[in-house]
């Protein structure tokens, strides 16, 4: 099995190596190996495992839930049903909070609209 090294992983995934360490201390990244150094070895399973986590990270879901999902994880098919369970009503979240950004990016534009037409009033009147 190939493994990486906690910088290897962090040039990866664009993150400090700061947060590797805080995802494996609050349990988002179990079972890591470690090297005669105690240097930290990230297997291919554990990169797999690490782009769940920043998936569901990114889309605001709390470490709290993150960690009962990675706990649900290592204890294999039988909480498949929960995963699955998480998954929908996580991807349910996410997209209530996308129709949420889509509406607020819709005044946004108004916003701009009404300002860059002010602008264009002003420039109009300093022509004449």
């Amino acid at each position: 099995m190939k493994y990486f090294s906690i910088g290897e992983v962090a040039a990866e995934f664009n993150i400090p190596e700061s947060t590797l360490r805080y995802y494996e201390k609050k349990g988002l990244l179990p079972q890591i190996e470690r090297d005669e150094a105690g240097r930290r070895l990230f297997s291919e399973d554990h990169l797999g495992l690490l782009g769940t986590v920043i998936c569901l990270k990114n889309t605001n879901m709390p470490i709290s839930r993150i960690k009962q999902y990675i706990d649900w994880v290592v204890d294999g098919d039988t909480t498949t049903a929960l995963r699955l369970e998480m998954m929908r009503t996580h991807k349910q979240a996410v997209l209530a909070e996308i129709s949420l950004m889509t509406e607020a990016v819709g005044g946004i534009d108004w916003k701009i609209d009404r300002y860059v037409k002010r602008m264009q009033e002003k420039n109009n009147e300093s022509e004449e």
